[in-house]
């Protein structure tokens, strides 16, 4: 594992949280579009994903295609699951899924070494537990086997490496319950009012943040960001 940065490192990232239902998607796809037009620009999914990174758990070594599935099937549960330690599996199932986030931010941590500016959509913190926070899933319980407690410790040393890569700034889209559930009303309501009352407090390891309405339009919020990124990703006065 990479030696854990300072945190006044920055990194020529701009990343964008919110609820789901907030405009992530759509701010992505404008600023790769517009800052790809002066600089290299790539952009990465930073989420849990456990269908994006299902594919990669069953191509692990030892593990294989049925075994795979079987742990991906208990990862996606993992929201509902109590506070309680969980199984020797599920707990397996967590520890990969929180893997694959960190396989991702090593992908954006490359482009940005070669000189790619990264955009990515969600990004990994440590103050808060839970996947639906982008923070560690296995921090939400306690007790459990030597083996759960040892990957609860393994997932606690990752986000606390994960999150001193800092972003040169953190676009929040904040949007009210009823927008974000009109918006996406496959979601649980439960959820998204989660999201929307914790994700406004998260710092990102003192990273700049800029808060925008994800109510106003999508051209608005565009220039905003845009904006924001330029002059964060100018390069610092001597």
């Amino acid at each position: 594992m990479s030696q854990r940065p300072p945190p006044s490192s920055r990194l020529p990232i701009i990343a964008l949280t919110g609820c789901d239902g907030s405009g992530k998607s759509t701010l992505a796809a404008g600023l790769v579009d517009h800052l790809g037009r002066s600089v290299r620009v790539e952009q990465v999914y930073l989420g849990q994903a456990s269908g994006r990174i299902g594919e990669w758990v069953r191509g692990l070594p030892l593990i294989g295609g049925p075994v795979g599935r079987y742990l991906v099937g208990k990862s996606d549960k993992v929201h509902d699951k109590p506070k309680l330690a969980p199984g020797a599996v599920t707990a397996l199932a967590i520890y990969l899924l929180s893997r694959g986030r960190a396989r991702h931010l090593r992908r954006a941590l490359a482009l940005c070494e070669a000189g790619t500016v990264v955009v990515t959509d969600r990004y990994p913190q440590d103050e808060v537990p839970g996947f639906l926070f982008d923070g560690p899933e296995l921090a939400k319980t306690t007790g459990g086997s030597w083996w759960v407690r040892w990957l609860r410790e393994r997932e606690r040393r990752l986000y606390a490496w994960m999150v001193g890569y800092v972003p040169a700034l953190v676009i929040r889209l904040n949007v009210d319950e009823a927008t974000a559930h009109a918006r996406k009303p496959d979601h649980k309501l439960s959820s998204l009012r989660a999201k929307i009352a914790t994700l406004p407090g998260l710092t990102f390891n003192g990273a700049s943040i800029l808060d925008l309405d994800g109510r106003d339009s999508a051209p608005h919020v565009l220039d905003a960001a845009l904006r924001a990124a330029h002059a964060a990703l100018a390069p610092a006065p001597h």
